[in-house]
């Protein structure tokens, strides 16, 4: 509904470069240059400069810019509104969110949010926590679903449920017949360990921290943003590790042991949307959806194994 040369304009600006905004409107190249030209020709004024590998905007596209945001965002609030008068939901949602939720619980909840609302496409997204909710906040994903609680005040942040987390080890490890493990039995052991800015990795940092063991001291014999990863190194006697309980379910390794912390720790599932004056409406039937869905499964029936619901026990130690 907005004017196209607008789209383009502000493609290429937000990018910095004309060939990642043709690429993402789907353009070749010289017809973004073409719309481009046509906009500094209506403004009969330069708007983008052009050098050093990279677009940067002048004085004049600065304005530009300011004012197409700004109308891009009601054309979009416009059409959204429109939309939802038809009582159906549809259109691209982006969802962020980290590796143990994407692995585990988000096959789920697609599989039966789509059931519900087939002309929803969802668009996912997986990294670590931090960077889910950073993107969340700039508004560049819809909905985050991160395993920590967010306190930027620009984010609605809802907790779902928690997970327990646990050391795993290799079967044959010297700490495998363990029925708890403390902080000070880990100290000095080769850890593989997440990477940073991944929730599980702050919320072992600070058990240990709270349990005497400075995080620095501890023998990291590698960091990695890949759960798989870690789940095999554990398992060739690389060290120990320490996980979601439900990845470890979910994964049936027979070759790995999980054992609780003592005390015990737990992570949880948040559901992020930013706190805007407007939001669609399929952000937050999603969002709602997702808390609905987490808060009320069965334990160990349509959820993995491991998961407490908020208030179902004592969970003063998460």
């Amino acid at each position: 509904m907005a004017d196209r040369r607008l789209q383009v304009f502000h493609a290429v600006a937000k990018h910095g470069s004309f060939t990642r905004a043709a690429e993402t409107l789907y353009m070749t190249q010289p017809a973004v240059t073409f719309q481009i030209k046509q906009l500094e020709e209506q403004f009969n004024t330069r708007l983008l400069d052009r050098g050093h590998g990279r677009v940067t905007l002048t004085p004049a596209g600065e304005i530009v810019f300011a004012y197409a945001e700004r109308i891009l965002g009601l054309s979009d609030e416009m059409e959204t509104r429109i939309a939802e008068l038809t009582d159906e939901l549809t259109g691209v949602l982006t969802i962020g969110c980290s590796q143990t939720i994407a692995g585990y619980w988000l096959p789920r909840l697609l599989e039966n949010f789509i059931r519900k609302h087939p002309r929803v496409i969802p668009r996912v997204f997986v990294a670590n926590s931090e960077n889910i909710e950073n993107r969340v906040a700039a508004h560049e994903l819809d909905v985050g679903l991160v395993e920590k609680q967010s306190e930027d005040p620009t984010l609605e942040c809802t907790l779902a449920c928690q997970d327990e987390l646990l050391v795993i080890v290799a079967h044959g490890h010297e700490l495998a017949s363990a029925s708890s493990i403390k902080a000070a039995d880990l100290q000095g052991r080769p850890f593989v360990d997440r990477d940073p800015g991944a929730a599980i990795r702050a919320l072992a940092e600070d058990f240990f921290r709270r349990n005497g063991v400075p995080p620095e001291t501890l023998n990291r014999r590698g960091e990695l943003g890949s759960l798989p990863s870690i789940l095999h190194l554990v398992k060739q006697g690389f060290g120990f590790a320490i996980i979601a309980k439900a990845a470890l379910n979910d994964y049936n390794n027979r070759g790995l042991v999980g054992i609780s912390l003592e005390p015990r720790l737990y992570s949880s599932l948040n559901v992020l949307v930013p706190k805007d004056r407007f939001r669609a409406r399929l952000h937050s039937t999603f969002a709602e959806f997702a808390v609905s869905m987490f808060t009320n499964m069965e334990r160990g029936d349509a959820m993995p194994s491991g998961i407490v619901i908020p208030g179902s026990q004592d969970s003063s130690n998460s």
